[in-house]
């Protein structure tokens, strides 16, 4: 049975033969925008490109270069491979295992979040309002991206990263050594694995998704990304809930907690953050204009 359910595709054989149907790079794409699009995949030709680009190791342009040219055996395997998962809709950041953050190259898996552009608003904002920031706490980590990346922009800090997966921690952790970042890396939930430290800055994106909402996300997210980075609890403040309470506890004088919310959700972690005795609360839009994060400062306690 073929990869991909479709009775074209049995001519993407390890083996042409002579009369077999040649598959030049241009019908390759033709035929595999229409089959994604029908799968019900976005921006399907931009992705068949992409896709193609990995079989056959050329960039964009040598695509276009080469639309002409009958695919070699291997590199119509390598495809054929690739579009049957896409068309399961598993994240096409996941068949080509990494995915750019902050100008930085990130391995992801079916055991992080997959980093999103959106998160970089919390990055900006972190390194606003925390520029001298020498030491940092990043909860829930994932992949690493946030603290990696915060590595690199406040490169006087000692950053610390928690998460209670270990199977995330071991991505974070490859991630950090093929970014060459030094952070510290602990196993535990929220702030139990820090103790009695303090920071400057603490960062977080936690999940947030209602339950009543997780039915409905994109099969993308539903069925393949970490149900424990998505469950936010039955309002999806769950996670911030703990923040607002424990932060103060971990953060040295005048410290900051800035953390991703989802859309609408601004205006409750806000007062999560005033009831818990923060001031200076900020709520900043993505490029989008949906209000991204929500932080606030904290004197002491």
């Amino acid at each position: 049975m073929p990869c991909v359910p479709s009775t074209r595709w049995k001519h993407l054989k390890p083996k042409v033969k002579a009369t077999d149907e040649i598959w030049t790079t241009l019908k390759v794409l033709t035929w595999t925008v229409g089959y994604l699009t029908e799968k019900g995949v976005e921006n399907a030709r931009r992705e068949a490109e992409w896709l193609l680009c990995e079989a056959t190791g050329l960039d964009r342009m040598g695509l276009y270069l080469n639309f002409d040219k009958p695919l070699q055996d291997d590199e119509l395997a390598a495809y054929r491979s690739m579009v049957a998962r896409r068309g399961k809709r598993e994240p096409l950041q996941h068949i080509l295992g990494n995915q750019e953050f902050d100008g930085r190259e990130f391995v992801v898996t079916k055991d992080v979040l997959i980093p999103r552009y959106d998160t970089e608003t919390l990055l900006e904002e972190a390194v606003r309002q925390a520029p001298q920031a020498r030491t940092v706490l990043d909860i829930g980590t994932g992949s690493g991206c946030i603290a990696i990346s915060l590595a690199h922009r406040l490169p006087q800090a000692q950053v610390t990263a928690v998460d209670l997966s270990p199977d995330a921690l071991a991505i974070a952790r490859h991630n950090a050594e093929r970014n060459n970042a030094v952070v510290e890396f602990l196993l535990g939930s929220f702030f139990q694995p820090v103790n009695q430290r303090r920071f400057d800055l603490i960062v977080s994106n936690p999940p947030y998704i209602t339950h009543a909402d997780l039915a409905t996300l994109q099969p993308e997210v539903r069925d393949f990304e970490p149900r424990l980075a998505l469950d936010g609890g039955p309002d999806g403040l769950d996670a911030y809930r703990v923040l607002a309470a424990e932060a103060p506890g971990h953060l040295e004088p005048n410290g900051w907690l800035l953390m991703e919310v989802g859309s609408g959700q601004d205006k409750d972690v806000a007062r999560l953050l005033a009831d818990a005795g923060f001031d200076a609360i900020v709520t900043v839009p993505d490029s989008a204009g949906i209000m991204r994060v929500v932080g606030g400062q904290h004197h002491g306690v």
